[in-house]
């Protein structure tokens, strides 16, 4: 089970992370109704979740880099208190600036826009304690090297885009064929609210734990 856990909670910070509408679902459902085109639904998602990806991508790196020279508890203390960090410059500067992109944009523009947003929201961060027992090279669930952590970096990078992706692509298309947009009027969930307290409990695990 503390094999398989990390794995999970992976994936369902991926889907939580779909959900979340800055990371781009409504993006996506705006492209659509802009374009009036399903298809532009579709074509938008795998550009958001590829941005969405490499800002992750990036996280895990420094946290395998960082792993194979500095002790473990060091690194979980760090990241403990840069996700509180992050979690109050996020809740009274963060939310507050958005990364401005036009309906004109092409896929690469998109991709680099989910990066931009998921890198600013510290979307990367909230991931660090499914990555640390996982990647660090004094991980209790193996001994390995450099190599090992780095495959299974990128493997967590794939598990946590896939869950994104798919409930992303769910998101946009109910919202765009079926649901609408009027439900951010009737339904709508402070979820920056949602965002910084994840942000700040995650920060509170890796410190207590």
């Amino acid at each position: 089970m503390n094999e398989i856990w990390p794995w999970i909670l992976l994936a369902g910070l991926g889907a939580f992370h779909g959900l979340n509408p800055a990371m781009g679902w409504l993006f996506a459902v705006a492209l659509g109704v802009h374009r009036q085109s399903s298809a532009a639904v579709v074509q938008a998602v795998p550009a958001i979740a590829v941005g969405h990806a490499v800002s992750i991508a990036l996280v895990a790196g420094v946290l395998v880099a960082a792993g194979l020279f500095v002790d473990q508890d060091l690194v979980r203390a760090a990241a403990g208190a840069g996700l509180i960090g992050w979690a109050v410059w996020h809740h009274f500067v963060g939310h507050g600036r958005r990364v401005r992109i036009g309906m004109r944009t092409g896929l690469a523009g998109l991709a680099l826009w989910s990066f931009l947003m998921a890198t600013a929201h510290g979307a990367g961060l909230m991931i660090l304690p499914a990555l640390i027992p996982l990647c660090l090279a004094d991980s209790p669930l193996r001994e390995m090297g450099g190599d090992e952590s780095a495959a299974i970096a990128i493997a967590a990078v794939g598990v946590h885009t896939l869950a994104m992706l798919a409930v992303t692509s769910l998101v946009a298309l109910a919202v765009y064929r079926w649901i609408g947009l009027e439900i951010l009027r009737s339904a709508w969930l402070n979820v920056d609210l949602v965002w910084t307290l994840v942000l700040l409990g995650t920060g509170c695990v890796l410190l207590i734990v």
